[in-house]
């Protein structure tokens, strides 16, 4: 019983070390969501976007080769800001408003992040 911590991490290691990181820039991002919306007719309804219509997404793997990736339940995002600091959470959560992103960590509960500026960010990855 007393490895049962020790085995968890394990698994937690391994199921990270699983996921494929791509990035997206912050325009980019942006740009493809409100033209998902703008496409859906959604941009007078409200002065917010979601990123739960968005059905796939144009990101850069490693290599900068130009890939486009489903998104699912389980695609997330992690948002590195200038300051180094990382906060992750799930794409279909994403809200873009006021030139600033949020979203949740989880899908079972109100688990929000606090909302990050564009300006504040250096970097997006989607993780499959």
């Amino acid at each position: 019983m007393k490895h049962l911590p020790f085995a968890l991490s394990i698994i937690f290691f391994i199921l990270l070390t699983g996921c494929v990181a791509y990035q997206v820039s912050t325009a980019s991002l942006n740009d493809q969501i409100t033209g998902n919306t703008v496409s859906k007719g959604y941009l007078f309804a409200t002065d917010a976007v979601k990123g739960n219509d968005l059905k796939s997404i144009k990101c850069v793997d490693k290599n900068g080769k130009e890939i486009e990736i489903a998104v699912t339940n389980r695609t997330g995002v992690r948002i590195i800001k200038n300051d180094g600091t990382k906060t992750t959470f799930y794409f279909n959560t994403l809200l873009i408003k006021d030139s600033s992103i949020t979203g949740s960590k989880t899908h079972f509960f109100n688990a929000k992040i606090t909302p990050i500026k564009f300006s504040e960010i250096s970097k997006i990855e989607i993780m499959e």
